[in-house]
Formats: structure tokens, sequence, C-alpha cells
């Protein structure tokens, strides 16, 4: 990837099974799936608009939001991580996770740094073990 903002892979994994995964190993790091999108779908019903599957799930990981909050209660907006699991014209699976460094770097705080490095490093670890 070559965007500032996101990170990610391609896995080997079905689009279904990549969805399963990703929010089998979020929890494992104690992240829940609060929202989950559905943009083909969407796109389909809205638009009329036939595309690859593409799901953005909303990830939250409580103890790291309460603390974002309680230094910076704008810092809803940014939140939570989102995770996009999608297909491309060839048929692979990739997964792609929002930067939490550098989207919580937007806030410019220095005591929000260490949240947003932690939180990406666990993102890191879901990635690492698809």
């Amino acid at each position: 990837m070559s965007v500032k903002y996101a990170f990610g892979k391609t896995t080997s994994l079905r689009h279904d099974e990549a969805v399963a995964r990703v929010t089998e190993e979020l929890a494992k790091e104690g992240f829940g799936v609060l929202t989950e999108i559905d943009v083909a779908a969407t796109m389909k019903k809205k638009l009329g608009l036939a595309m690859s599957p593409y799901r953005i799930l909303g990830a939250c990981n409580p103890q790291f939001a309460h603390r974002a909050l309680q230094a910076e209660p704008e810092i809803g907006a940014l939140l939570p991580c989102n995770v996009v699991v999608r297909s491309d014209a060839a048929g692979h699976t990739i997964v792609e996770m929002m930067d939490p460094a550098a989207v919580l770097g937007l806030v410019g705080r220095p005591e929000i740094e260490p949240i947003a490095s932690e939180v990406r490093q666990r993102l890191e670890r879901v990635l690492a073990a698809l």
C-alpha cells in the first residue's frame, strides 16, 4: 500500500472467510466490531451498481477508546478504527486497516501518541495472524 493513512495485505482467504477471521483476530486483541457496512450491497441497492465484495468493519477497543476520549473528547469523530475487507477485480482478498498513528496524529496531543501506537501494534498483530 502506498497511502499514509492505512496499512494492509493481500490474503489467500475468500472474502467471507477473511471477514470472519479478521473479526476473530480483532477479538483476541480486545476489539469488538461495532459496525459492519456491506458497501457492495449498498451500492447495488442505492445506485444499482455492481462491485466486488467490499466491507467496512468499525472496530473498537473500549479501553483505548476511553483513554483517548478522556484526553480529547472530540476524538470520537475519528473513531472507531475502520478495517476494510475487499476483493479486487482479480479475485484477491485485501485487508486494510486505518493507521491509528496517522489518523490520531491529527489531534496533535502528546498523550494520544502512546494510545495510537499501542492500537497500531495490536492491529498489526491482527494482520499478521491472517
